[in-house]
């Protein structure tokens, strides 16, 4: 029988793991179908009062999987467009927990990585990690509804600075900036997400859920109306030169030349 690619430990602090360690947890469709499932189960948890997501191995995780190749081309439009949209629903189920998330991060959180990570309540990083967001050196757009989670947390220029660098930034540095809420070493890393856990765990449930909801819908109000066509936009620079010329040269382990074609 095959591993899961998603633990669910149930309890009062459950925690939901991915687990593609020989890939660094990258993002594959059956993964994202697995963690948007494992989300969602958590709406009828009355048990649960926190959830911890962390990822298993060196790194949480490093973002989408570019191994699986091009196949989907060849599918009509219509086919596509409705795939491109497993990555924003996947990410609303996380947001759609009702019970407090914090992500535990370790290695690197790269692109849907860290898109996962700003879609829990609160992050909880090794000092040695790094989190960025790789979309511009592969001649694409930030999807999946994330671009406002990100400019929640850190403001407009900051967000400005990582998506359009693609750098990968140090936990420290985002740790002043306001994305990550607790940086330790990496050998603190679980306690330090048991901790929080297990002091939100001890406050009252229901008060604790609410807050979140309201915090939400205050928060990202406008987000779906504003960032409902992202898929879209994938959809176009997938066809462009950039974009080929981006995953070829990460493939061939080169620099890429861009040409804005």
């Amino acid at each position: 029988m095959a591993e899961p690619i998603i633990e669910v430990t149930p309890g009062e602090i459950s925690t939901l793991t991915l687990k593609r360690p020989e890939r660094r947890n990258a993002l594959n469709v059956e993964l994202m179908s697995a963690l948007e499932t494992a989300a969602r189960s958590f709406a009828d948890s009355h048990e649960t009062r926190v959830v911890i997501v962390r990822g298993e191995g060196e790194s949480f995780s490093a973002g989408a999987d570019l191994s699986a190749g091009d196949g989907a081309r060849s599918e009509p439009l219509v086919a596509r467009r409705h795939a491109a949209r497993l990555g924003g629903r996947m990410l609303r189920s996380i947001l759609e927990i009702p019970q407090p998330t914090i992500c535990e991060i370790q290695g690197v959180a790269i692109g849907g990585g860290a898109c996962i990570a700003t879609a829990c309540d609160f992050r909880v990083a090794a000092d040695d990690a790094r989190i960025g967001y790789a979309e511009v050196r592969l001649g694409m757009n930030l999807m999946w509804n994330a671009l406002p989670l990100c400019v929640g947390l850190i403001g407009p220029a900051r967000t400005k600075r990582m998506l359009m660098t693609g750098a990968l930034v140090p936990a420290p540095q985002l740790a002043e900036w306001g994305f990550v809420d607790e940086c330790v070493p990496r050998a603190r890393l679980e306690a330090c997400a048991r901790e929080l856990a297990e002091e939100l765990a001890a406050l009252p449930p229901t008060a604790v859920q609410m807050i979140k909801q309201s915090v939400n819908a205050v928060s990202g109000a406008l987000d779906s109306a504003v960032m409902h066509m992202d898929a879209d936009q994938w959809l176009l620079t997938a066809q462009s030169q950039d974009f080929r010329e981006g995953i070829n040269a990460f493939r061939e382990k080169r620099t890429p030349r861009f040409s804005g074609d």
